[in-house]
Parts: structure tokens; C-alpha cells; sequence
């Protein structure tokens, strides 16, 4: 009899409908994290059949699996947190390190593999905690009204031509993208134009069609996207070269799947068809895609930790100088940038590495580098206050190009040289009246 009240009370009934629906996406996405970290392994077996730099051994195999299976369980995160910006950059991240620990069980170099894997291990887990779960709203003291706002976005679409006539007096290449590292050494800018080549394709021109989409300005925000194929030939990157096709994929996944689906999805989606595609063939357009996806994209910042591993094992640390305002005070013991460093040892091109290899390892060792991590999971839980109150999907878009940078660069570049503490500052005082009720991104 209790049991029967109980459950036809509406309250209970209106609890039980509010649960299910959250508990079925909790475990939607646990599933989905569980194949995209199934596929991120089976996509690393296959680049260490082409790409030297990336370690198998089948004799090793049961030693991976069970590390890579322990560190999975920090993926339940992704399946009970909210969607923030520091979730899409930390999705990232995670998948770096878990492609750095599978590495590690591999690996030819000679540094301490234990050591090696538990800082990585240690370091990822107090980053996602604060870059996660900080995500209180920071008050407004100061909010742009919608027509300045509107000016803002125009200004950025002008400081976006700007850039790109006065960077083609300097250097204007048209090369196929086997052919642009031929002529990269070759750019040569003004501190500003270095500056503002790194911000205006990487978070001023997402912001802006974010912006205009939420606007319902949808011309301008297609002329955003036009502007992209600008930034190839004075930057001469692949970023540049797909950013556009990247931000529309983006755009169209958030119009079918909520935000936290489709920041797992950006990642296990590109690497389960490249593995598809090299399973095809070895050669052509496809196995092109596959190189430059599951090599370039994936497995590379991994490997960026597995070298900065074996290199300052036997090294002096940087104690930060690579920061230029750090070396004007104190002295370096490398004269060259760490990503110069590395090409000169081990020969496979400019190397950079994200936050856990240089202000991680590089910087201060695998006994500190968790210190780091937890400081730099601060800075990126800035960003989840600066944003907090935009929709989702806003922050996915505006960002959209991020995530993929982190990967490749320490913080403080991130930060300041491709534009993400701009980014912060302009989510914190733009005016969340444009999201109304008929907003695109209801």
C-alpha cells in the first residue's frame, strides 16, 4: 500500500523522470569514453607500424592494458561533470596523457619508466580537478552593452583583414601542405603581427561566428569562415589550412548532440575513421588522413612526453626560462627555444609540448610537475568562471580550436601568444542578454 502511494505521488514521479534521463547520459557517455580510449590504443598500434617515434611491443602489450585500464578510471569525470571549458581542454589533455602511458609501457628510451608514468598519471588527475570541477560564476563588474558588443565583433572582423595585408607584405606563400615546412623557416614578422597571426584564427575569429550565429547575423558569420583560408599562406600551417571545416563540424555536431558528447566525440570520431582508412590502405588520400589525424594530431603530443621524458632525465631543468620575462632574469641553460632542442637531439622536426612536458617536466621534473599541473588547472578554471552563464555550446564553438593548441604548446604560449586570456577577458564582459529565448543556442 505504501509502496503503491509512493509511486503514484507526482512529486515522486517528477524526481524519478528529472534522475533517469541524467543517469542515462552518465552512462552514455561512460560508454562512449571507454571506445574512444578502446580506439585511441588500437590507432596507436597502428601509427607504430609507419612512425618510428611511436613504441610497440606485443611482448608488453598486458603491462599497457592494465595501466591504460587504471587510468581509466579518471575518464568517469567526463560522465558526471558538467560541460565547462576547462572539461573540452581537459578531455584533451586526458587523452594526451593516456597516449603517454601507453607509450611508456613501450618505450626505447631510458629515463624511469615508474616515475615517468605516475608523475604523467598524478599530474593529469589534479589538473582535470580544478580545471573541471571550479566552475562557479564570477560577478559582472563590468558588461559591454549589445552595440558595443556588436562594435567588438566588427572590430575583430577589421583587426582580422588587418593582420592578414600587413603580414603579406612580410611573407604570402601558396604551397601544398606537403611543401609548407619547406618555407616556414622563412616567416618572419613584427612582434604584433607574430602575435596577433596566433589569436585571430585560434579564438578571435570562432568567438566572432559564435557570436554572430547567437546574433542571428548569419552572413557575417559566414564571412568569418571565409576569412580562415587568409592565415595559410602568411602562417603556413595545417591549423590554419582545416580550422574552418573544424569549426563547422563543431557548429553541426552541437546542433544534433549536447556539448560534453560532442567534445568526446571531436577526438574519437577523426581517430576510429582514420583507423578505418589505414586498414583500407597504405597509401593515397586516405592514409594521407590517417597521418595526419592519428599521427600528427594524436599520437604526437604523446610522444612529445614520451622525449621530453628521456631528455631531461639526463638534462639540467629549465626552471621556467623558456618563458622569455623568466630568462631576462635568470640565466639558461639553452640558448635555443626547447622545441630547437629537441629537433638537434633526436632529429624529427620542431618538437613542442604541452603544459605537462615543459612547465611540467622540462621546467621543474617528474617530483614537481604534479605542482604545476594543480597550478595551471587553476588558470584553466578561470576560464570556466569567465564563461560561466553562456551557453554551452557557445563556449564549445568560441573554443573550438583551443583544445587541439594545448595539445602542442605549454600554457603560458596558450595564454598569451594564441589569444586565450583574450578569450577569458571577452566571455567575462559580454552581455548574456543576446542568448533570449530565441537564441540559436537554446
Amino acid at each position: 500500500m505504501e509502496t503503491s502511494a509512493l509511486m503514484s505521488n507526482p512529486t515522486y514521479n517528477a524526481a524519478i523522470e528529472t534522475v533517469a534521463p541524467a543517469t542515462r547520459d552518465r552512462f552514455r557517455l561512460l560508454v562512449l569514453m571507454l571506445f574512444h580510449i578502446t580506439v585511441t590504443c588500437i590507432s596507436l598500434i597502428r601509427v607504430a607500424t609507419y612512425q618510428t617515434y611511436v613504441p610497440y611491443d606485443p611482448q608488453h602489450l598486458l603491462h599497457a592494458v592494465v595501466v591504460v585500464a587504471a587510468f581509466s578510471l579518471v575518464s568517469i569525470l567526463f560522465a558526471v561533470v558538467r560541460f565547462s571549458f576547462g572539461y573540452f581542454v581537459g578531455f584533451y589533455l586526458y587523452t594526451m596523457v593516456l597516449g603517454f602511458l601507453w607509450m611508456n609501457s613501450f618505450t626505447r628510451f631510458n629515463y624511469n619508466h615508474g616515475l615517468g608514468a605516475l608523475s604523467a598519471a598524478v599530474s593529469a588527475i589534479v589538473f582535470l580537478l580544478p580545471a573541471m570541477l571550479i566552475n562557479t560564476s564570477a560577478k559582472q563588474i563590468f558588461v559591454l552593452s549589445r552595440r558595443d558588443f556588436e562594435r567588438l565583433l566588427d572590430l575583430i572582423l577589421l583587426i582580422t583583414v588587418a593582420t592578414f595585408a600587413v603580414a603579406s607584405i612580410y611573407h604570402f606563400k601558396l604551397v601544398s601542405l606537403g611543401r609548407m615546412y619547406e618555407f616556414r623557416d622563412e616567416l618572419q614578422y613584427p612582434a604584433v603581427i607574430r602575435y596577433l597571426i596566433g589569436i585571430a584564427p585560434n579564438v578571435l575569429l570562432p568567438l566572432a561566428f559564435a557570436s554572430y550565429l547567437a546574433l542571428k547575423r548569419y552572413w557575417r558569420a559566414a564571412l568569418t569562415l571565409l576569412l580562415y583560408p587568409l592565415f595559410y599562406p602568411i602562417s603556413l600551417s595545417k591549423l590554419a589550412f582545416f580550422s574552418p571545416a573544424w569549426v563547422l563540424a563543431i557548429w553541426a555536431a552541437s546542433k544534433a548532440f549536447e556539448a560534453r558528447t560532442v567534445a568526446i566525440l571531436s577526438l574519437f570520431v577523426p581517430a576510429l575513421i582514420g583507423v578505418v582508412f589505414v586498414n583500407i590502405t597504405e597509401s593515397g588520400p586516405l592514409f594521407t588522413y590517417f597521418d595526419v589525424v592519428n599521427s600528427r594530431m594524436i599520437a604526437t603530443p604523446s610522444s612529445a612526453m614520451d622525449i621530453y621524458n628521456d631528455f631531461f632525465a639526463s638534462h639540467p631543468l629549465t626552471h621556467f626560462c623558456q618563458i622569455s620575462i623568466v630568462r631576462a632574469f635568470l640565466s639558461c641553460p639553452y640558448q635555443e627555444p626547447l622545441a630547437v632542442v629537441m629537433k638537434e637531439n633526436y632529429g624529427w622536426g620542431n618538437l613542442n609540448a604541452s603544459l605537462f612536458a615543459t612547465e611540467g617536466v622540462a621546467s621543474v621534473g617528474l617530483y614537481f610537475a604534479p605542482i604545476v599541473a594543480l597550478a595551471c588547472g587553476l588558470i584553466v578554471a578561470i576560464g570556466n568562471r569567465a564563461s560561466a552563464g553562456l551557453p554551452p555550446s557557445f563556449i564549445l564553438i568560441s573554443a573550438s580550436i583551443l583544445p587541439q593548441i594545448f595539445l602542442n604548446v605549454p600554457l603560458t604560449v596558450v595564454m598569451v601568444t594564441h589569444g586565450t586570456a583574450l578569450l577569458f577577458l571577452i566571455w567575462y564582459i559580454m552581455p548574456r542578454s543576446i542568448f533570449g529565448q530565441a537564441s540559436h543556442f537554446d
